[in-house]
This record gives C-alpha cells, sequence and structure tokens, in this order.
C-alpha cells in the first residue's frame, strides 16, 4: 500500500483549498479587523456604556451555538447524510446574514447581533463541515501537507478580502463624510458575501461529495449522544485526550489573535495605519509557516511539528513579556522589536492550527471523521471562550502580566499533547486502512 497516495485528485484537493481562500475574507473582514470596529463606533449609539460588550454578545452568542450544532452536524455526516449538502446550507447562510447587514444603520444594535450570530455561527459549522473532508483527500501520511496547503493559501484570502474593502471600497474618511463611510461599510458586507459565494465555487464543482458506510453503532445514536463527552471519552480516549491538549494551547494562540489589536494600541501606542502593514506581513508568514510546517510533519510526525510550533508561540510570548527590556538591551524601538516579533508568531499562527486539524483526521476511522471534526470544533470555540480570561486578568494584573497566562496556557497544552499516545493509534489507523483495502481488492 502506497502511504503517500491520496484517495482524492489533485483537482478535489484544490477545490478543498478554495474554500479555506473562500471563507477567510469572512472572518478576517467581518469579524476580526473590519464590521467589528465599525459596529462599536457607529452601529452601537454613542455615549452607550455597552459598546465592546454588545460585540462580545454576538460572539459568544455565536460561539456557544455552534459548539452546540457541531458535534451534532458531525455525527448527522457519519450517519451517511451528504457532507456537501451540508456545507452547502451552512454556506449559503453565512453568505446571505453577511449581506443583510448592509439594511444595518446607526442604532440598529439587536439586528446587527442577530445577523451577526447566525452569520458567524454558520461560517464555524461551516469550518468544521468543510474539514471533515481532509480524511477522504488525504492520504494518513499526507494529511499534514493537504491541510497545511489549505489553511496556507487561506491567508491569501484574507490578504485579497483586505486589500478590496480597505483599498477599493472603504474609501471616505469618516471625519470628512460620515454618511459615505457608513454606506461603504454596508456595501463591504454585500461585497464580502459575494466573494466568499464566488471563491467557493470550485469547492462544490470539484470535491466529490464523498460517503462512508456508517458505523452501526454510530448509526444508533440520538443526536444527544453527540454532546456525552464522557461517552466519547469512552469510546475515543486518544482522540479527547489529544483534544484536551488542543484546548489549552489554542487558547493561547486564540488569546494573541483577539486581543493583539488591543496590546498594540494600548501597550505600543500602535495606530491601526501602523498595524495594517504589521497584519499584511504576518499573514504573509503565516502562509509559509502553515504549508512548511506541512511538509515539515510529513517527515517528524504530527508530535513533533506541534512541539515545534508551540516552543515558537512560547518564545514570541515571552519576547512579547519582556518586549521593553529586551528592546532596550538591543538598542532598538520596542514597535520595531514587535514587528519581528509577529513575524514569527506568524510562522506559528498557521502551522500550529493546521498540524492539529491533520491530527485529528489521522487519529480517527474514516467513517467517524464527521464526529471527530463536529467536536475539533467544539473544542476549538470552547478555547475562544477559555482565551476571553485574559481581558479579566488583565485588567486585575495588567496586560503585560496576563501574557504569563498564555505562556501557562501552551506550557499545559504541550505537556498534556506529551500524555497521548499518539504513534501508536495512528499505526492502528494505518493497518485499518490497509485492511479495508485489502478487502476491497478481495471482492
Amino acid at each position: 500500500m502506497n502511504d503517500l497516495k491520496n484517495p482524492g485528485t489533485k483537482r478535489e484537493i484544490f477545490g478543498w483549498a478554495m474554500y479555506d481562500v473562500a471563507n477567510q475574507a469572512y472572518t478576517t473582514v467581518v469579524i476580526s479587523f473590519v464590521y467589528g470596529a465599525f459596529f462599536v463606533g457607529y452601529i452601537v449609539p454613542e455615549g452607550s456604556a455597552w459598546r465592546d460588550s454588545y460585540w462580545s454578545i454576538a460572539l459568544v452568542a455565536s460561539m456557544l451555538v455552534a459548539m452546540v450544532l457541531s458535534p451534532i452536524a458531525g455525527q448527522y455526516i457519519d450517519k451517511g447524510h451528504s457532507k456537501k449538502q451540508m456545507l452547502a446550507w451552512s454556506t449559503l447562510a453565512c453568505v446571505v446574514f453577511t449581506s443583510l447587514l448592509w439594511f444595518v444603520e446607526p442604532g440598529y444594535v439587536w439586528l446587527a447581533i442577530l445577523l451577526l450570530v447566525v452569520s458567524n455561527t454558520a461560517w464555524m459549522l461551516g469550518e468544521a463541515i468543510m474539514s471533515s473532508f481532509l480524511p477522504d483527500l488525504a492520504s494518513r501520511k499526507n494529511m499534514g501537507v493537504v491541510s497545511g496547503i489549505g489553511w496556507g493559501t487561506g491567508y491569501v484570502g484574507g490578504l485579497i478580502s483586505m486589500v478590496l474593502v480597505t483599498l477599493l471600497i472603504v474609501t471616505a474618511d469618516p471625519s470628512d463624510n460620515v454618511t459615505a463611510y457608513i454606506r461603504q461599510n454596508q456595501w463591504a458586507m454585500v461585497a464580502i458575501s459575494i466573494y466568499f459565494l464566488v471563491f467557493a465555487i470550485p469547492t462544490f464543482v470539484w470535491v466529490r461529495d464523498h460517503r462512508h458506510t456508517p458505523d452501526p453503532s454510530i448509526a444508533k445514536k440520538s443526536w444527544r449522544a453527540s454532546l456525552n463527552l464522557v461517552s466519547t471519552y469512552r469510546e475515543q480516549p486518544v482522540l479527547m485526550q489529544f483534544f484536551f491538549a488542543f484546548l489549552f494551547y489554542t487558547a493561547g494562540v486564540q488569546t494573541v489573535i483577539k486581543f493583539i489589536g488591543i496590546y498594540t494600541s494600548s501597550e505600543l501606542g500602535m495606530t491601526p495605519a501602523e498595524l495594517i502593514p504589521i497584519f499584511l506581513a504576518t499573514q504573509i508568514s503565516a502562509l509559509f509557516g502553515a504549508i512548511a510546517f506541512g511538509f515539515l510533519e510529513r517527515r517528524i510526525g504530527a508530535r513533533a511539528t506541534l512541539y515545534i510550533t508551540i516552543a515558537i508561540w512560547l518564545v514570541a510570548i515571552t519576547a512579547m513579556h519582556q518586549l521593553q527590556n529586551i528592546a532596550q538591551l538591543m538598542s532598538v524601538e520596542a514597535k520595531t522589536l514587535f514587528v519581528y516579533i509577529a513575524l514569527l508568531a506568524g510562522t506559528g499562527i498557521g502551522s500550529i492550527q493546521s498540524s492539529s486539524r491533520s491530527l485529528v483526521g489521522q487519529l480517527t476511522p474514516t467513517n467517524h471523521a464527521g464526529s471527530a471534526f463536529g467536536l475539533w470544533g467544539f473544542f476549538l470555540r470552547s478555547a475562544a471562550i477559555l482565551a476571553a480570561m485574559f481581558g479579566v486578568v488583565a485588567d486585575i494584573f495588567s496586560r503585560q502580566n496576563a501574557l504569563l497566562m498564555v505562556i501557562l496556557f501552551f506550557i499545559i497544552g504541550a505537556v498534556l499533547l506529551s500524555r497521548v499516545p499518539l504513534g501508536r493509534t495512528i499505526k492502528q489507523r494505518l493497518a485499518e486502512d490497509e485492511a479495508r483495502v485489502k478487502a476491497g481488492h478481495s471482492r
């Protein structure tokens, strides 16, 4: 058996990777960089004490809904239902409800929250469903490479969408013409919806709807069983042990993603104009990091690759914690030093998430992939909620000292990862694949 031969064609893999290019536009523009700031600054009434809290309500509510629906959707896939149809519905829901943000005017806070909750929930479900195609497209030996290519090319989507919105659509200065600025942000949501839909077309045209014979044990389960983590731990202890390690080190990654804007503006006094080129540079480093570490994973294995990426993060966060001291020692400005730290972290931001996704596929029987990636979605959102602790810790002990909590997340994740018997389980899955192929040839 050729361990490197992918079950999916090159065209299928390209079509699958294009979904990362498509959906990255939503999270980059709507959630991370453009609409969030617009919502807080122009949709929430001026003088409201709940400005940031309204945005948090939208994000947390959508994550909680996605945490419940992801495992249910995963189990539904493993019962033999069409992944492609489910992906199409989640994509359509995200596109439609994002475009409806065009109707949100200043003061329409709860309408915006409703549309954001539905669109973001649909986006998160789509991410989990799309990831469940990975075992159908890549051999277990090649999952790191294919996952890395998909995750890496996704950053191209982030770059394209940011250029589209910030340079071509939202061009008005709000201090000169606030009406035009509001209208342009509304049209930006329509543009991102169209972008998402157009760039997702190759996925639905070229990726086949792979279906597997359902495991009888899954076929008999009710949807409530998908949310029973204790039962799942008994059935797949190694996968669940990995998810607990994943929970902590991903919380470290999510903390940086969600709070880096606040940290750089408050601690370093960096302006949005200064942050945009840094963002673009880190997107490029993340692109190359995800792809390069995917190939490295094929050579040295998933555990060693994850250790290297965790080490990169520990160096980067420790350097941020000691930023002023290191800058003084090296006789450089703190802002200049931060740029290099951000580029280092960028190489780890895509690779750690891509390697984790591939490892879920490597640890899971093919006909359980839907449930496994549904749980991946559950723990990914749980990590984002755990990351929110940074704000509370920062308020109590200062943002600089709160970075110690992030370091602790990565250390706990690494320790838990060391206790997971990855090698034995992956070999077992490879043997199962080989036996299934032989049984197919003997018929």
